[in-house]
């Protein structure tokens, strides 16, 4: 598979800040915006309010089957109506790492995923953009960073939107959705070889942007 639109695909671990480093490149570059996340985070919405198991992979089917899912600006659209909010739930992400491990339903939300790649690029994040998604990407990230710090980050995230939150209880959740992610059989978190990882344990947001556009100029450059 080859594309002659530029795309940087970055994967890594939840928390680890890639939604808010590839919205910030794609914005940067001018490019469209992929939060491959928010997809898996609405079925399990979606499953969730029909009161549907997330382990019964059949009828999550039928939900995306029946799902009118779009993106608009920041908004994300189901049946017309903004759940932007509501699948930022901590609830919400634990359903995206459950839903996750169904291959059928990854393979029929692949196409609508290879969509975004249009003129003028595309910027995509997520647990397989590098591997499976987008394996022809000219960028591939690996953005990581410390359990410890990934959840630091998270709990004064939820503090700060006025959400009553545990510290211990938060790494917990972030090491139980690492150890699911990368040991999931279909599709599991993993850095390609080709992929360039970026550690955020000690980078800002705007170096960690300005590594990878940094790396876009000089790909650009070469091409």
């Amino acid at each position: 598979m080859t594309s002659q639109v530029p795309i940087i695909a970055i994967d890594g671990p939840s928390t680890s800040g890639k939604g808010t480093v590839a919205k910030l490149v794609a914005e940067k570059l001018g490019f469209h915006y992929l939060d491959s996340g928010s997809i898996y985070r609405t079925i399990a919405y979606a499953g969730r309010m029909q009161n549907i198991p997330l382990d019964n992979e059949a009828l999550l089917l039928k939900v995306l089957e029946n799902a009118d899912l779009s993106f608009k600006n920041d908004q994300i659209l189901l049946n017309g109506k903004d759940v932007s909010e509501a699948i930022r739930s901590e609830e919400s992400g634990r359903g995206a790492s459950e839903v996750a491990v169904h291959k059928a339903l990854r393979e029929a939300i692949l196409g609508f995923q290879r969509s975004f790649e249009k003129p003028p690029g595309l910027v995509a994040e997520g647990r397989d953009m590098t591997s499976v998604v987008f394996p022809h990407a000219g960028i591939k990230i690996f953005l990581t960073a410390s359990a410890q710090i990934r959840a630091e980050r998270r709990y004064k995230q939820l503090i700060s939107k006025g959400n009553s939150a545990n510290m211990a209880s938060v790494l917990s959740e972030i090491i139980l959705r690492d150890k699911r992610d990368l040991q999931r059989e279909i599709s599991p978190l993993l850095k390609t070889k080709d992929a360039i990882e970026i550690d955020t344990d000690t980078l800002s947001i705007s170096d960690a942007v300005d590594n990878i556009t940094h790396l876009f100029s000089l790909k650009s450059q070469t091409s």
